[in-house]
C-alpha cells in the first residue's frame, strides 16, 4: 500500500545471536511555475461498507471483485464492492491453506494472485477461485546467506521484482545503493534491472562475539530513490537526485535500455513538529520488521508488519534535516496503462497529491487525494483508496481514476 510517507519499511537481521535492526521511511507540493494540470478525485464510486483494521494488500480480479488482506485482523476476503459481500478465503495457521499475517497481493498468470504470508514466511499463489497452490519460500538459498524475495510488483508473466537487501551481515551499515532484482519462481533465476539510492543510516553497536548487538537506525526523510513496475516489465525509477528541489523518472526497459524524463521541479516542504510526529506514527504502524536467525548453519527469516508492541521512538532522538525529500522509497505505483503514480512527501495533515508521468518520462498531471486516503491499487478504469478514519479503521474505496 502506498500513500503519505509510503509504506514504511523496518528491515532486521539476525545472525548467530547478533541483532541488525533498520528503518526505512518516508513523502512535497507542486511548484506553481510548472504547467501541469492538477486533478481532484471526485467522491468515491463505491465504497466497501467493513472497515479493515490494516488493510495490506489488495488487487481487483478480472471479474471486478477485489481480493484484500488485513494483516493485523489475520484475514483474506474477496468483496464486492457493489453488493457490499465479502467471502473469507482460507484461515489463520501454519497448514497449506491457511496464513499469517497476510501481507501484499499481486498479480499472476491466468488472474491468480500472488499473497505474501509474512507470518510463514511464504509466497503462496491463490487461484482466482481462492482455493490455494503452490508456496515458495520468502527467504531463498544465496551465496552469502539468504535472499529475501519481498515482492514490491509483478509483471504479467508472473516475474517478482523485489529490493536487494544487501551488507547486512557485515554489520556495518546498509550500502548506500542497493539493487532492483526480478525473480522467477519456476527457475529460480535472478536479473539484476537497476540500483537504487538506499536512505542514510546510522549504526551503533554493543557486546561481542555471538552476543553482538548491532543497531541500524534510520536518518528520517533523507532523500532516496523510488521504484514501481508495469504489468509488461517495464520499471519506473524515481530519482531523487543531487540537487534539493528536483527529481525525476527513469524508465528501466525489459530488454535493459533506460529512458529518462526530464527533471520535475517541486518546492520543498519545511519540516515541523507535525512532519516529525508523523514520521514517527508511520514508523511504528507499518513498519516491516525482518529477523534472520543463524542457529549452527540453518539460517531461517521471521517478518512482521508494526511495532510489535513496543512503544513509538522519542521524536527528540532523530537528527532531523530541514527539508522533506519529494517521495520515499514506497511511493511509486504504476497503472494498468503505463503511467508512473509518484507519491509526494507533503505537510502534515495536508491531503496527499501524486505525480503523474507517462512511458517518455514526462510529468503529465498532479492528482489530489482526498484527506487521509492512501493510494491502496489500481483496476480496470479504477483507482482504489483507503481511506482511515479518526478510530484507525481503515474503508476501501473505489474511485474513476482522472483523464490523462
Amino acid at each position: 500500500m502506498t500513500g503519505k510517507h509510503g509504506a514504511t519499511g523496518i528491515y532486521g537481521a539476525v545472525v548467530g545471536a547478533a541483532v541488525i535492526g533498520a528503518a526505512l521511511t518516508g513523502l512535497a507540493a507542486p511548484l506553481g511555475a510548472q504547467d501541469v494540470k492538477e486533478h481532484a478525485l471526485a467522491g468515491p464510486e463505491a465504497t466497501f461498507p467493513e472497515g479493515f483494521s490494516r488493510l495490506s494488500g489488495m488487487r481487483e480480479l478480472a471479474d471486478g471483485r477485489v481480493m484484500v488482506a488485513d494483516g493485523l485482523g489475520q484475514v483474506l476476503v474477496i468483496a464486492d464492492l457493489a453488493s457490499g459481500v465479502a467471502d473469507t478465503i482460507g484461515a489463520e495457521g501454519q497448514g497449506p491453506d491457511e496464513y499469517r499475517e497476510p501481507d501484499g497481493l499481486f498479480v499472476l498468470p491466468g488472474d491468480s494472485t500472488l499473497l505474501v504470508d509474512l507470518g510463514n514466511g511464504r509466497l503462496t499463489a491463490i487461484a482466482p477461485d481462492g482455493s490455494f497452490g503452490e508456496t515458495t519460500p520468502i527467504a531463498q538459498p544465496a551465496e552469502r546467506g539468504l535472499t529475501l524475495v519481498l515482492p514490491r510488483a509483478t509483471d504479467s508473466g508472473g516475474g517478482i521484482y523485489f529490493q536487494q537487501m544487501g551488507g547486512m551481515a557485515a554489520a556495518r551499515g546498509l550500502p548506500d545503493s542497493a539493487a532492483v532484482v526480478r525473480f522467477d519462481r519456476g527457475s529460480g533465476a535472478y536479473d539484476t534491472l537497476a540500483l537504487v539510492k538506499m536512505p542514510e543510516t546510522k549504526v551503533s553497536e554493543s557486546g561481542g562475539g555471538s552476543e553482538r548487538n548491532v543497531m541500524m537506525r534510520p536518518a528520517p526523510l533523507s532523500d532516496e530513490d523510488a521504484w514501481g513496475v508495469g504489468l509488461d516489465g517495464r520499471v519506473a525509477v524515481a530519482r531523487a537526485g543531487t540537487k534539493q528541489g528536483e527529481y525525476w523518472i527513469e524508465w528501466v526497459l525489459p530488454d535493459g535500455q533506460a529512458v529518462s524524463g526530464t527533471p520535475t521541479k517541486y518546492r520543498p516542504v519545511k519540516v515541523g513538529a507535525g512532519e516529525k510526529q508523523e514520521w514517527v506514527r508511520n514508523l511504528g504502524s507499518d513498519g516491516l520488521r525482518v529477523m534472520i536467525t543463524n542457529e549452527n548453519g540453518s539460517m531461517q527469516a521471521n517478518m512482521s508488519r508494526g511495532g510489535g508492541g513496543r512503544g513509538l521512538p522519542d521524536v527528540d532522538g532523530f537528527d532531523w534535516p530541514d527539508a522533506m525529500p519529494a517521495f520515499t522509497s514506497n511511493a511509486v505505483q504504476v497503472d494498468p496503462n503505463g503511467y508512473a503514480w509518484v507519491v509526494r512527501e507533503t505537510a502534515a495533515g495536508e491531503a496527499p497529491l501524486v505525480d503523474v508521468f507517462g512511458p517518455d518520462g514526462t510529468l503529465k498531471a498532479h492528482v489530489r487525494l482526498p484527506r487521509a486516503c492512501e493510494i491502496a491499487g489500481f483496476g480496470t478504469d479504477a483507482v482504489y483508496l483507503v481511506r482511515t478514519d479518526d478510530l484507525d479503521f481503515q474503508w476501501l474505496e473505489r474511485y474513476e481514476p482522472p483523464t490523462l
